[in-house]
């Protein structure tokens, strides 16, 4: 009986394992999608936004919640039109940025709360920060231009943020066969 029981823990890990890599595979593909289509990324983060703002009108009118944790949802809501404005480029310094960042309720008081106002918006602007590293510039920021940004910030072919961390993943778990001449 105790080696069914030990298989069975044994199952478990690995399982765990292939899911981690399955989401892992997902939010890579993700990111690479967002990255590809960011006019497309920034509609649906939008319409995210104002189902949000639906979701807690509704908590409100309908369910009774408290005025300040509504109120909250609802600013936050409006710190992430902000950060929409300036998409896919997100700078972390930014009082937008600064702003979004906030306390998280325990996961199993308000799962549905968490998932649908917290946690889906804020997630997908953390997907697409890497979205706006390869994007041809179309419109000069303040106080940049193309020439003195390519010297100052070094090489543009670099990648960075969360599409680095899964190439380098992806090199240490598959390493690429070398060609030979």
């Amino acid at each position: 009986m105790w080696f069914i029981y030990l298989l069975s823990w044994l199952s478990l890990v690995v399982q765990i394992c292939f899911i981690t890599l399955a989401i892992a595979a997902g939010l890579y593909y993700l990111a690479e999608l967002i990255e590809e289509y960011t006019v497309a990324t920034s509609r649906i983060i939008k319409y995210m936004i104002m189902f949000s703002t639906s979701v807690l009108v509704g908590l409100y009118l309908f369910e009774g919640f408290p005025t300040l944790m509504v109120g909250v949802g609802l600013f936050t809501n409006l710190v992430y039109f902000g950060l929409l404005q300036t998409f896919p480029y997100i700078m972390l310094t930014s009082p937008n940025f600064i702003l979004s960042c906030e306390e998280f309720y325990p996961f199993s008081e308000v799962l549905a709360y968490f998932t649908v106002c917290l946690w889906v918006i804020p997630f997908s602007f953390f997907v697409s920060l890497s979205a706006g590293e390869n994007v041809l510039p179309s419109t000069m920021q303040q106080g940049d231009d193309v020439v003195s940004n390519y010297f100052t910030k070094g090489k543009r072919g670099k990648r960075s943020g969360i599409l680095l961390v899964f190439s380098l993943l992806k090199e240490a778990v598959l390493p690429s066969r070398q060609k030979m001449y």
